[in-house]
């Protein structure tokens, strides 16, 4: 039997049939028809290519720690829609939801709506309602043009910059630089890190024209004491920390979180701070499946997927690499191969149940273009007892290129995160 809440998020669902619009009127119009809740929130503002969903939350678990209400917005989601909209790491409760929607459904229907400013004006409504002290809202692509840009920030952070959606967003990294830092608000602070030249350049001209006071996180000032498969140890200035997510690049986003929380509050506690931060979790980053050294990491990019490659060699440098594999249509996925030619002894490839990511007919027309030692699976599952079957103690395993699979993954490794019950 369906429930109210299948129907509901099959309604939503199928707003995606309505693609992605670029520009802010039909989430301002929506807004406006709710009562402009977004208006009435105190926010946090998150942009990026890649790690701004980590450092989301770090700088959550951080505040919940020191006594506030925060609401937390992000996207996508890997198992369960309800994740994206979260309240002190409670998800939205599947009657919030039914009731947004049922109480909203003219509206939608009437603004054409997409699916992603309905999740938007469904967070902004829900946080309100729910009278959070703070929410931190990430941007879903972009920043200048994205749904979630019609807030007025205490304080933006721009975390990674890459190519990526360059079909959207631009074909150089300026133009892709230039959107994400649409977020910037008049005299408004923005913290990011050294990035490369021309990122920064992009970042403290679109700062500086608008009086918005820029915080630059310089390389230099990191101090690594530990980095293994369990956990990164450094040192910033005043702070030791150690945080449990893995790879350097979790160090830097983890640093935006903590630069953040000094801009939000006047007095931080260096133990709440620190526990908060060696209690952090963020599923699908380099997430161990098996103590058989299998990693899930939703990387679907160039430099996600190096920076994954790249943990993977520190933590095991004496091991080989096996993949698991499959991606969106519309990733730079010829870039992509150059890293998978170079740096796996061979990759399985295989497509989604829902057959919404590249189909394994294509993916293999793509690696035999790009002379890649590959083997073919007929689903998720089979290419997981092929990864098994292959993983010899030499090498290690890693499954990534999407969000999507990772109800699929999770449910052959037994492993359950969702700890809602609506």
């Amino acid at each position: 039997m369906i429930s109210n809440i299948d129907l509901i998020l099959e309604k939503l669902f199928s707003l995606q049939r309505l693609g992605i619009k670029v520009g802010l009127e039909h989430t301002e119009e929506f807004l406006y028809k709710i009562g402009n809740p977004h208006k009435k929130l105190k926010c946090i503002h998150i942009a990026g290519t890649n790690g701004k969903g980590s450092t989301c939350a770090i700088l959550n678990k951080i505040l919940i720690e020191h006594g506030f209400s925060v609401g937390l917005y992000t996207s996508p989601h890997l198992v369960k829609f309800n994740e994206r909209i979260q309240i002190n790491g409670e998800q939205i409760s599947d009657m919030a939801i039914v009731e947004f929607m049922e109480n909203n459904s003219e509206h939608i229907k009437n603004l054409k709506t997409t699916f992603f400013e309905t999740t938007t004006a469904m967070a902004f409504d829900y946080f309100f309602k729910q009278s959070v002290d703070i929410a931190i809202i990430e941007t879903g692509l972009g920043g200048r043009l994205d749904s979630t840009n019609v807030i007025s920030p205490e304080v933006c952070g721009i975390s990674s910059i890459s190519l990526d959606h360059m079909e959207i967003l631009g074909e150089s990294i300026e133009k892709i630089s230039k959107e994400k830092a649409g977020i910037i608000k008049e005299k408004t602070p923005i913290v990011t890190f050294d990035q490369g030249e021309s990122i920064i350049g992009v970042i403290k001209e679109t700062a500086e024209a608008i009086n918005a006071p820029l915080t630059i996180i310089k390389y230099k000032d990191i101090d690594m004491i530990k980095i293994n498969d369990q956990s990164s140890s450094f040192r910033y200035k005043k702070y030791k920390i150690n945080l449990p997510l893995k790879g350097e690049h979790q160090i830097i986003n983890c640093l935006l979180a903590i630069k953040i929380t000094e801009i939000i509050l006047d007095r931080i506690d260096m133990d709440i701070m620190t526990n908060a931060i060696n209690n952090s979790y963020w599923p699908g980053r380099m997430e161990k499946l098996s103590d058989n050294d299998i990693y899930y990491d939703v990387a679907h990019n160039y430099d996600g997927i190096r920076a994954m490659i790249e943990a993977a060699i520190k933590y095991h440098p004496q091991k080989g690499l096996i993949g698991l594999f499959c991606i969106k249509g519309d990733k730079n996925i010829s870039s992509i191969c150059n890293l998978l030619r170079e740096n796996f002894h061979k990759i399985i490839i295989c497509q989604d149940k829902e057959k919404y990511l590249l189909s394994v007919g294509e993916l293999s027309k793509i690696m035999n273009n790009k002379k890649i030692n590959y083997l073919s699976a007929i689903s998720v599952k089979d290419g997981l007892n092929i990864l098994e079957n292959i993983k010899k103690e030499g090498f290690v395993g890693l499954v990534f290129g999407s969000h999507y699979i990772a109800e699929e993954v999770y449910s052959e490794f037994g492993k359950h995160f969702d700890t809602t019950y609506n």
